[in-house]
This record gives structure tokens, sequence and C-alpha cells, in this order.
């Protein structure tokens, strides 16, 4: 007998698929920050200042920060949370929350709209054509992308669905709370809608599509869905949750939506580091060129980080946002900047005009999301970035 159950555990052992390695990034290649145009001392200020905010904003940052393709800053400062004190790395893992919106869903759409296989004017009922109800048939992809489809903020999937099919079925249905075009709402539903678009078009999975299309052209090796369990000891760990899964969120996506949808969603779900997420913003940079590659094309860049032709009150681009006051990417960005920010803690910074970007990654809402000092952060860390700039125009 005990040979039988031995030999039972061996056959479950060797059966078991092997642990996922973890990713080693390589983020863009660094200069000094004098060549790229910095105030050695006064860029050293981010960090600095950081580390002051750490178990005060939250218990770990990353931050990145580039300039002409290449890497000025990259700097980590705490730990991995209130409970683990273990120093987070430049390689630490971040939830990345809506910046998920940017860096997943809105590139796939900037694709396919180079193809000709997304028109950003055609209804969404075109291409999901379980997206109905009253005026839904006036809801446009570019409504999607600018949140201006009349959605409300979010729907509670979380609470009235079980299976990744019924969630989506459920936004698809919902009656829309605004006429389409007319109100600014900022709405995760989007996203979600937005994702069954770019899934009916290709015939992948979100996190298929960007895996093969985007991040693994760029390189971006520690950037997915549904980070396996041997990454976990990479990742900061997010929210004790209250609300839903009664633990703490570590190593699975924190957005309650995402989670329902089984952790793949156009709003949220991503995972990254800040060295992946250098060669993401360089690539944007550099007209979506990588390489002999191209991603995207920069006419399309243009058109989707243009501010848009909006109702009162909004700042938004296509998935992306533009400067405003206030704004989390601070005072000093040009009118070409655009950017975005996540739940989690997390924002990204991209200023063509300046060459420039600011990356900051944190799990501010570690142990809860009552935390709001982050607020501050963004715009503080964006501006010691801009005050460091010897010549902007270079």
């Amino acid at each position: 007998m005990r040979l039988y159950a031995a030999l039972i555990l061996a056959g479950a052992v060797a059966c078991r698929p092997p642990a996922i390695p973890e990713p080693v990034s390589t983020g863009i290649p660094a200069a000094s920050p004098a060549s790229l145009g910095f105030d050695s001392a006064l860029l050293d200020s981010v960090t600095i200042y950081l580390r002051t905010q750490v178990d005060s904003a939250f218990p770990g940052a990353t931050v990145a920060i580039g300039r002409h393709g290449r890497m000025a800053l990259v700097a980590a400062v705490g730990h991995y949370s209130t409970t683990d004190p273990r120093p987070v790395t430049t390689a630490t893992l971040y939830d990345l929350a809506s910046l998920t919106k940017v860096v997943g869903w809105t590139t796939a759409c900037m694709q396919l709209v180079d193809q000709g296989r997304l028109d950003l004017d055609a209804p969404v009922s075109r291409y999901v054509p379980e997206f109905r109800g009253p005026q839904k048939d006036q809801v446009k992809i570019r409504n999607l992308l600018t949140h201006t489809a009349g959605f409300p903020p979010d729907l509670p999937l979380w609470q009235d669905t079980k299976t990744r099919e019924q969630a989506f079925a459920l936004a698809d249905t919902a009656p829309l709370a605004n006429p389409p075009g007319q109100t600014y709402v900022y709405s995760d539903v989007s996203a979600i809608i937005g994702e069954q678009v770019i899934e009916r078009i290709t015939g992948e999975r979100l996190d298929q599509y960007l895996a093969t299309h985007v991040f693994g052209p760029l390189g971006m090796v520690a950037t997915r869905y549904l980070p396996p369990a041997s990454w976990k000891p990479m990742i900061a760990p997010t929210e004790i949750d209250t609300i839903m899964r009664h633990r703490l969120i570590w190593g699975t996506v924190h957005d309650e939506s995402a989670d329902r949808l089984g952790g793949v969603s156009g709003n949220a779900g991503l995972f990254s580091n800040a060295l992946d997420l250098s060669r993401f913003a360089a690539m944007l940079l550099a007209g979506g060129a990588w390489d002999s590659l191209t991603l995207v094309h920069a006419e399309t860049i243009d058109e989707f980080t243009r501010r848009q032709d909006l109702p009162p009150g909004s700042s938004r681009a296509l998935g992306w946002d533009t400067p405003s006051q206030p704004s989390s990417g601070g005072t000093k960005m040009t009118d070409r900047a655009f950017g975005h920010t996540g739940f989690t803690g997390t924002s990204m910074w991209i200023d063509p005009g300046r060459d420039l970007f600011v990356i900051l990654l944190t799990n501010r809402v570690n142990p809860t999301r009552a935390n709001l000092r982050i607020a501050k952060v963004r715009p503080r860390v964006a501006d010691l970035v801009g005050q460091a700039l010897m010549h902007p125009e270079y």
C-alpha cells in the first residue's frame, strides 16, 4: 500500500508542469544623465524624495526615467509589503492595474487600426453583435477609447456573475447611463467591451495576442497576464481584500472585474516591471520602431495620443490621457505628452516634446486602498524630473 501511494505521488510530481523561470529584464541601455541633458544631482533628488515616501505613500516603488532611447535613472526604494521586509529591486513586478488599458488594449487597437482591421468610427456592434440595448447602436470604437460611450464607471461583475462568459454577457447587455458621445465618464466597462472587439477580430484571447504581437517582439519578458506561481517571489503584494476574496492579493490581479474575467481583461490584469516598461515607452517615442521592427506606425501613435474633440471636462486622447490641471504628470510636461495611471499605484508619462518618459510603479494599496498619498507623489516625481532637465529643448 505504501509502495502504491509512493508511486502515485511520484507520478503526480512527474506530471506537474515545470516551473517557469523568473524573467530577467534588461531595460533599455543606460547613459549618463548629463549626456541626456539632466543635472545629475537634481535627477538623484527623485530617488531621495521617493525614499521619504516609503511606509507613508507605499511600501516600495521603482522608478525609470529615460530620454533619447537611453535610461537616465532606474532605481528601487522600500520593500515588498508592510509585512515583507525584502527590499524591492528594479526587476520587481507590480500589478499595473489600469496601465493595462494603454500598455495592452490600446496598443492592440493601434496595431489593428494600422492593419485596416479596426475602424475607430465603426459601431461596436459590428465586431460584437451581442453588444445591444437602447442607443448602443450609436456607440463607436472611438467612444470606448475616449470613455464617452455612456457607461457607468464600473459594473458589479464580481457580484452578479460567476464565469468569464457571464461577465461579458452582463457587460454587453447592461443599459447605458448616458447618451453616447455626450458625457465623459472614465469607465472600466469601455476596456472590457473593447477587449471583446480585439478578440473577435484576431481570433485570439487578449493575453495571447499581446504576447505574440507586442511583448514578445519588444523583449518584454516580465510583462504578462496570469504570472505563474514560480514568479510570485518577484511580485509586490497588493491589498488585503475585504470585499471579494478575503485574503492578501499577491500574484493575482487586484481588480475585481478583471478577476471575474479570469485575470485577463482590457481594463486590468497585466503585471510588469520598470525595466520592461522602459522598452515600451522607448518604442513609442521612436515612432513605433524597435530594432528592425515597426510595431505601430508613427502617424497612428500621433492620432491615439492627441487630445480628442471631447465633451467638457475631458483631457482624453484615444486610450491615453493628456496633461491637465491637476495632473499626475505634474506641471512641466509639454502639450504633446500623454500618460496614464493605475489604481494600485502605477503611472507612466511619455513626452515626445522632450523625448522623455517617467515610469513610477508602486503598490500603494498595500495593505489598504484607503491610502491616497500617491496622488501627491506622482506629480511631484514628474516635476522633479522636469526640474532636472538642463536643456529641455535638447
